[in-house]
């Protein structure tokens, strides 16, 4: 596991520091940024010094006893370059740097009876106290000077807050201790005493707090939510969020590309494509949404679910409009949308299953019925594109295969077969020519009349191929897959335009925004990246 030091004012890497193995736990610089402390994980359970300047190890040293438990956190005095701390399972030590003779120096703080497993440690201007927040659920005073315990507080055990401390903060003024729990909970503690004073609720639990001036602090929490708090009023203000699971699916409305939504493994959600904000949250308890559409006015937006159900909500209020229920067995997996077919304003929705059925729907105001089911695939169905006559559409499955359906009489018209789970499948914009992609890492173009394959293009060296989209003059199209790139090729050449390189796992789809100025690319971490395109 290695250790980088960035330029923060250049974004640049200044140095790469490679020791510990398998993770880092923690890290702590100096007040004077002359040495930083790592911690390593409970696979490698040791402590290294560094020095900053030469960028090499001063020394290093066990992180804990055999007889106590993993060492978790780590910080270092505010005044003092040769003194920091550590804590964890039952062990809460003070260190002591000697530079000339490139050592540390461990000493044990005495708790007496209290057992505790410290997740995190803050020490006050002075160096005096540090405080230690633990699993109970309680915070421990330690003086720094006697290294003996002091007290610990709430007072009272039926103030304990639930699933532990996990971040603390000392306000400005350091009358105060901030501590984020894991339930959610962030709450004030006036000292000496250490009783609660303010606290207020968040969602996730609460993983780091920082402190912007003396009066508002910033809590970022494990569901990808950052707050910003006024100590006066106590009232979390939602200032950034994004999601923290796997994206599945991506969409634009149709002619519109101030707004897009994206569907993950907790929720969907609509955002502003120019400020990044978020717009609008849609939430189906313990059910993750699949796949997701907008209809072609923009007046529903339509999802797949994997409790086998089609839902669709109303993409400003966020109320559910209607369901269809058993729309597959098991989970619904892809969802295409025609045109409007008469002046009611009827459509129609494929969709595709892990059963591997292609449906089709016709919805009406009041009702949506079963138009058809056509079952030719024998593995789960990932991807629909509908003609723009409406008359056809293609699907491509992980059995190998991908199929052209007459959405007039329900039966196939075509069939492609390749060595591959498809992935993705896409119209060339004239419709003579289909593209697709899998995991056979290639990019292969058929002839949508007979089936035939053109060419294939070897798109990705090692992985798979999960997102695909062509531009709407079908000059480039752009693929993103377990590889982590986003490539633009050129269509006619099937050569490589340009890379993007930001994500930092395995991207699950890429959309190009109807008016072809960005591409927004999502991946299996939650991450949503969004790329000038000209």
């Amino acid at each position: 596991a290695d250790i980088i030091i960035w330029d923060f004012a250049t974004r640049s890497l200044v140095r790469r520091l490679t020791l510990h193995k398998v993770k880092v736990q923690a890290l702590a610089f100096s007040p004077t940024e002359k040495y930083l402390v790592s911690l390593g994980g409970q696979d490698d359970n040791s402590i290294i010094v560094w020095d900053l300047e030469k960028g090499a190890a001063l020394c290093g040293s066990p992180a804990s006893k055999d007889s106590s438990g993993v060492t978790l956190s780590l910080a270092y005095l505010n005044k003092d370059d040769n003194t920091f701390v550590t804590g964890g399972h039952s062990t809460l030590r003070v260190w002591e740097l000697n530079a000339v003779q490139r050592k540390i120096r461990a000493t044990d703080c005495q708790t007496g009876q209290i057992k505790r497993i410290v997740k995190c440690i803050t020490v006050d201007s002075n160096d005096e106290f540090m405080y230690c927040g633990t699993t109970t659920g309680d915070l421990m005073m330690v003086n720094l000077r006697t290294k003996l315990f002091k007290h610990s507080g709430p007072p009272k055990e039926k103030d304990l807050f639930s699933m532990g401390v996990l971040s603390i903060a000392l306000s400005p003024k350091n009358d105060m201790v901030i501590v984020g729990c894991g339930d959610g909970n962030i709450a004030a503690m006036k000292l000496p005493k250490l009783n609660i004073v303010k606290s207020a609720r968040v969602s996730g639990s609460v993983t780091s707090i920082s402190f912007d001036n003396a009066d508002h602090f910033y809590a970022g929490t494990a569901f990808s939510n950052i707050y910003y708090v006024g100590m006066n009023d106590f009232a979390p203000v939602l200032r950034s969020t994004c999601h923290y699971s796997s994206i599945n699916d991506i969409c634009f409305p149709p002619e519109s590309s101030e707004v897009f939504a994206t569907a993950s493994q907790t929720d969907i959600r609509i955002w502003n494509a120019i400020t990044s904000q978020e717009l609008l949250r849609i939430a189906v308890p313990n059910l993750e949404c699949n796949c997701i559409m907008f209809k072609k006015d923009g007046s529903s937006l339509i999802s797949g679910w994997n409790d086998g159900k089609i839902r669709a909500f109303g993409p400003q209020s966020g109320r559910l409009q209607y369901e269809i229920h058993d729309a597959h067995k098991r989970s619904v997996t892809a969802l295409a949308i025609s045109d409007p077919f008469n002046r009611r304003g009827d459509f129609k929705i494929v969709s595709g299953g892990e059963d591997g059925q292609v449906r089709v729907w016709r919805i009406t105001p009041q009702v949506q019925t079963l138009e058809d089911a056509m079952k030719e695939h024998k593995g789960t169905v990932t991807c629909i594109q509908i003609r723009k006559n409406n008359l056809e559409c293609v699907s491509s499955s992980s059995d190998g295969s991908c199929i052209v359906w007459d959405l007039t009489r329900y039966v196939r018209n075509q069939v492609l077969f390749a060595p591959s789970f498809f992935k993705a499948v896409s119209y060339y914009p004239d419709e003579s020519q289909l593209l697709t992609s899998g995991t056979d890492r290639k990019v292969a173009y058929w002839e949508a009349f007979d089936g035939s394959l053109i060419r294939e293009l070897d798109a990705s060296q090692s992985d798979t191929i999960n997102g695909l989209d062509i531009t709407s003059d079908g000059k480039f199209f752009v693929i993103g897959g377990s590889d982590k790139l986003v490539k633009v090729y050129r269509y006619e050449e099937g050569d490589v335009a340009f890379i993007g390189i930001g994500h930092s796992s395995d991207i699950t789809k890429v959309k190009i925004s109807p008016d072809q100025k960005h591409i927004i690319s999502v991946s299996a971490d939650g991450a949503i990246l969004r790329w000038n395109f000209h």
